[in-house]
């Protein structure tokens, strides 16, 4: 993912600042460093310590009236304002499906590696009305879930 952001970030002219964080310890330097810059918008990118602090994060721009995605739906029922992400339940239907085939003796290594096929975009209204922000009536059609 950190490869295909610095393209489509120059398609779109878009400029990044990636900020780095390590720790639970780091967020608050980000947080002041954002506050400091006032950034137009804030991507999140998934790891394990984003997901642990989705929370934390979707807080922060929500109180500072910043427009962010996610790669996790999690964060946008938390309070986030939207996220792309693969869709979890479809991709847990094929672990079972790959489970069951093992079990009924498939070597693993002969089972195709497979990436996610079906993706959820999901909207937050209420946070982008706090924000300030309004949302194409087009984009909302395009979102598989909206939450009001």
């Amino acid at each position: 993912m950190k490869e295909v952001l610095p393209v489509a970030a120059r398609a779109l002219r878009l400029t990044i600042q990636p900020r780095e964080v390590r720790g639970e310890d780091d967020f608050d330097r980000v947080f002041a460093a954002l506050n400091k810059q006032r950034q137009d918008g804030l991507y999140v990118i998934g790891s394990a310590l984003m997901r642990v602090n989705g929370k934390r994060i979707a807080d922060f721009a929500l109180k500072n009236r910043l427009p962010s995605v996610y790669s996790r739906t999690e964060v946008v029922e938390a309070g986030g304002l939207m996220s792309y992400s693969a869709d979890l339940a479809d991709s847990y239907r094929r672990v079972a499906y790959f489970v069951d085939r093992i079990l009924k003796g498939a070597k693993p290594a002969d089972l195709p590696v497979e990436q996610p096929m079906k993706f959820e975009f999901v909207i937050n209204l209420k946070t982008a009305k706090e924000i300030g922000l309004t949302i194409p009536q087009w984009t909302l059609m395009k979102a598989d879930k909206v939450i009001r």
